[in-house]
Order: C-alpha cells, then structure tokens, then sequence
C-alpha cells in the first residue's frame, strides 16, 4: 500500500473514533477496514453498561464490511483517543483472523505508525478444522 492509501485509512479510523460511545471508560477508538475492492468500512467501539455487551471497532468495522458482502480484505487501520497504540484484544484477534487471515493492521500513536500481520498478533488461533 502506498503512503497515501495508509493515510487515508487512518484519516477514516480518525473520523470513526470521534464517533465512538464510551461513556464508562472514556476511551475512544476507531477503526478503518481495507476491502480487496478498495471499499473502506470504519466502525467505533460501543459500550453498554454490562460490559460484556460491549463490542469493539474492529469488530464493527468487520461486521459492517460482511454485511455487505465483502470477503477479501487487505488493510485495517487502528487509533485510539488516548495517543497510544490500540492493540486488538483477543476476540478481535481471532475474528479477523478467521475472516481476513492475511490482514495487515497499521496502529497509530502519538509516536507514529506500525504494521503488523494479523498473523504476528494471533500465532496460534482457534482453527475451523
């Protein structure tokens, strides 16, 4: 991906984590997903009073992008409002894994941009088989 393409999808990230609902934790993240078509699905992360209900933008970015029928994915752009690099969690891990195993994910901080394979953050997943 070119600068420019990495930019954008975390000029959309942004826009998504301004949107997000975090009421009790106050902390805010965005996520943009890159579809193999050149589609970008943004999503934020939602929380609810039981915590468990909670989902993650990642997840949200993801369930959009299924949803409307996009299987291959290339890119996913991370940031959150605390200036740190947002990490998935493990849930997060392993559904990207299961529907974008080759996913690349670039985590904006305060101190710039990383890249990492969704393969790097989840070595040893929860196969189908």
């Amino acid at each position: 991906m070119s600068q420019e393409d990495i930019q954008s999808l975390i000029t959309s990230a942004e826009d998504a984590m301004q949107r997000a609902v975090a009421p009790y934790s106050k902390f805010r993240v965005g996520a943009s997903l890159l579809t193999g078509e050149g589609k970008i699905y943004s999503g934020c992360n939602i929380e609810n009073p039981s915590l468990m209900l909670s989902i993650c933008a990642e997840r949200v970015a993801l369930v959009k992008a299924l949803s409307e029928g996009h299987t291959g994915f290339k890119a996913m752009a991370l940031v959150s409002s605390d200036g740190r690099y947002c990490f998935p969690c493990g849930s997060c891990r392993q559904i990207l894994h299961e529907f974008a195993p080759g996913l690349i994910l670039y985590l904006k901080s305060e101190g710039g941009v990383r890249k990492y394979d969704i393969g790097e953050l989840l070595p040893y997943p929860f196969e189908k088989e």
